[in-house]
């Protein structure tokens, strides 16, 4: 879950999508990302998770207590920032809203992440994000 001081400090373009006690995942402009303009697979995400991110369910469970916190940035299933990990929820929150701010804002360098560019996508982000200026 997300404190309503968290909540407000959401960057512009970003909603939550999902919180609870071991997960947060935040959509960017989920309104350009709705089929009709960009595939929604294709939707920027920050995913907060505690343990392992695994597409498993039972991936998660009886996780040890010192299981670390890891945020990650996903621009497409298969295109994502380095995982960061944490040592607490606290910092991962930060780390998850520092790391949407710096994307909103187009201080991200997101192209790098692709290995076959695909131009359309990239300058709409760019335009999304105040980079194309």
């Amino acid at each position: 879950m997300l404190t309503d001081a968290e909540r407000e400090s959401l960057p512009e373009g970003w909603r939550v999508w999902n919180a609870d006690d071991t997960r947060l995942i935040l959509a960017y402009r989920p309104d350009v990302f709705d089929g009709a303009g960009f595939d929604p697979a294709c939707m920027p995400t920050v995913y907060l998770t505690r343990g392992r991110k695994t597409k498993r369910p039972e991936g998660n469970r009886n996780l040890p207590p010192d299981a670390p916190w890891t945020v990650t940035l996903f621009l497409e299933p298969d295109v994502s920032t380095d995982p960061e990990f944490h040592d607490g929820r606290e910092p991962a929150v930060e780390a998850a809203l520092s790391l949407a701010a710096s994307f909103a804002a187009g201080e991200l360098d997101y192209r790098d992440l692709y290995q076959l560019p695909r131009e359309t996508y990239l300058d709409e982000l760019d335009r999304l994000t105040g980079r194309a200026d």
